[in-house]
């Protein structure tokens, strides 16, 4: 079907003889339609679609079972160590050392995830400064070791924020495991301590 612009306007005026008017001429619309779904369609193909950004995690190969007792961990020095669990309501628990030590327990502290410049991210920084400012430590190994421990009440979001703060600060030497009994019975003392509900 033809779409029609304009139309007749001749023909008498007043039932007098008059000049013959021209017609206006008529546009068919029907090709413009096609060529509009053409452009429609080239530009949907040839759009390129946003991808999902994924952040690369590195993990260790499986160790067989009859090599669990020929490895070894690396022995990383306690001042070089940081120990990060996440937990509830966006809470991050951190400590320098492994906190396996039930008779000298490490000094935990208490953040989040702010930008202001008392959140992990200053921490983290704070860390990395003693670490390349200590005199005992070999000029090889002034680099810190963070231990990511998300506890059974922390969020998701928290975990990808935390390698988040890793990537910004160019972190390399991170590892995610899970948090011990110890660590977590440490976490619930502090809570009791400072008052939080668990």
């Amino acid at each position: 079907m033809a779409a029609e612009v304009g139309g007749d306007s001749g023909g008498k005026k007043g039932g007098k003889k008059g000049r013959k008017k021209s017609k206006i001429p008529r546009i068919d619309m029907t090709p413009l339609v096609d060529l509009g779904f053409l452009l429609l369609t080239f530009f949907i193909l040839t759009t390129t679609m946003s991808t999902p950004t994924t952040m690369p995690v590195v993990v260790p190969p499986k160790i067989k079972e009859n090599q669990k007792d020929q490895v070894d961990p690396p022995k990383i020095q306690e001042s070089r160590l940081m120990t990060i669990l996440l937990g509830k309501e966006d809470r991050v628990y951190f400590f320098i050392g492994n906190g396996q030590d039930e008779k000298k327990p490490p000094e935990m502290q208490l953040t989040g995830f702010s930008k202001s410049g008392k959140g992990i991210r200053q921490a983290i920084i704070n860390q990395i400064k003693a670490v390349r400012e200590n005199p005992l430590i070999a000029e090889n190994d002034k680099n810190i070791m963070i231990l990511i421990k998300p506890m059974d009440d922390s969020k998701y979001k928290n975990m990808v924020d935390i390698l988040d703060e890793m990537n910004i600060l160019q972190q390399k030497n991170y590892a995610l495991i899970p948090a011990s009994p110890v660590e977590l019975e440490m976490v619930k003392k502090y809570n009791e301590q400072a008052g939080i509900q668990n």
